[in-house]
């Protein structure tokens, strides 16, 4: 199956924004969702956020909720994460997929995982 594609990483000071780009194929028919994931050196992966691809239905983890906004755009075939108020402990390699199960926020139910794209928050 295609692989999605992340883009939009990069260095940024402590609260600034990083507009994360998702880009994504057949939706939204092979897909329910499409989640954000991140991991830093020495951790496990965890979850972000997710959308669902029919309602635009979302959820956040507790670390980044009111902070971040994840929306997906159906006529583009993309889903963006809007990063705002970013801190040091923001820094990872961030990573989308898709899912079949609709609000799953495991990463071992996600599929077509993108290559990642590097945020690293500095001061």
């Amino acid at each position: 199956q295609a692989q999605l594609a992340e883009s939009g990483g990069g260095l940024v000071q402590t609260g600034g924004s990083k507009r994360l780009s998702c880009a994504v194929s057949e939706r939204p028919f092979s897909s329910a969702a499409v989640g954000w994931f991140r991991q830093a050196p020495g951790n496990e992966r965890e979850f972000v956020a997710l959308v669902t691809w029919r309602t635009g239905t979302t959820a956040y983890a507790d670390s980044v909720k009111g902070r971040f906004t994840i929306v997906r755009d159906k006529d583009k075939n993309m889903v963006y994460l809007q990063m705002n108020s970013l801190k040091a402990e923001d820094t990872a390699v961030y990573y989308c997929a898709e899912t079949v199960i609709v609000g799953s926020t495991h990463s071992v139910d996600y599929d077509n995982w993108g290559q990642g794209t590097q945020v690293t928050v500095s001061s």
